[in-house]
């Protein structure tokens, strides 16, 4: 396939066999799982994934791309949707999906988002993403990198970061390296928050102001009685909580 990147859709293809077949062999495809790619592209991942599977879907925003997609592959084989994945119902796919790509990084934050509320029609996600992005979704409390990014996709996933990818293995090359991450749904019993949304409020408000205390970002949720209740220093920041001390705080002012 020839085609002229596009910058507003964040195009940079991967042509590296290496990086290619070691993604794929990650991802280990098996004949009859439900695969979903997103950002087909020139078809790097498309072509070795319909080597291995019966059937494979693909999300493709770009009208040029699907149309040389159509030539390529047979619709026996290969199911296009020309639209925009974040506002693509993944539910109309059924269950156990399985879920990869080759992240445009300029909405990959907002695509984990939009992805988190069908996680329970997920079975696993391999996707490539900037290093910097991968390193703040596996971020550990009391770090730099960890934040609202950290929280609410480790309560969703669990996730590892695979490996990293040079800028050389794309054209055009990046300004910035990649990584790929793995990342499997949280079973729904693990996942103890009494409200989601509120959680995710919660969150939000703790890391508006990185550098204030609890005492001054959830003051709207907690009192210092509050905080005491649970066990939680209310002069500690955002940054030092984990996961499950988020949940703590979202179930006491829910059951407020």
């Amino acid at each position: 396939m020839r085609h002229i990147p596009r910058k507003r859709f964040g195009q940079n293809f991967l042509i590296d066999p290496y990086i290619i077949a070691k993604i794929i062999a990650e991802i280990s495809p098996q004949k009859d799982d439900r695969v979903i790619e997103i950002g087909p592209g020139l078809g790097a991942l498309t072509k070795p994934l319909l080597q291995q599977l019966e059937h494979l879907t693909v999300i493709e925003i770009d009208r040029d791309i699907v149309a040389q997609l159509k030539t390529l592959f047979s619709p026996d084989k290969l199911t296009i949707y020309a639209t925009d994945a974040l506002k693509f119902d993944f539910l109309s796919l059924g269950n156990q999906l399985r879920i990869v790509g080759n992240l445009p990084y300029n909405i990959s934050t907002p695509l984990l988002f939009y992805l988190s509320q069908y996680s329970e029609n997920i079975f696993d996600m391999h996707f490539m993403l900037q290093k910097e992005v991968v390193q703040r979704l596996t971020a550990k409390p009391g770090t730099s990198d960890y934040g609202r990014l950290s929280v609410m996709m480790q309560y969703h996933f669990n996730m590892t970061h695979m490996f990293n990818v040079l800028p050389q293995s794309f054209s055009p090359v990046p300004k910035v390296h990649s990584a790929i991450i793995e990342m499997i749904p949280r079973p729904k019993k693990n996942k103890s928050a009494h409200d989601e949304t509120l959680l995710s409020q919660i969150v939000l408000a703790a890391f508006s102001q990185r550098r204030k205390t609890l005492r001054n970002t959830l003051q709207q949720y907690l009192t210092t009685d509050d905080f005491n209740s649970i066990g939680i220093d209310s002069k500690m920041r955002a940054e030092n909580l984990s996961v499950e001390n988020f949940v703590t705080i979202t179930n006491l002012c829910y059951s407020k």
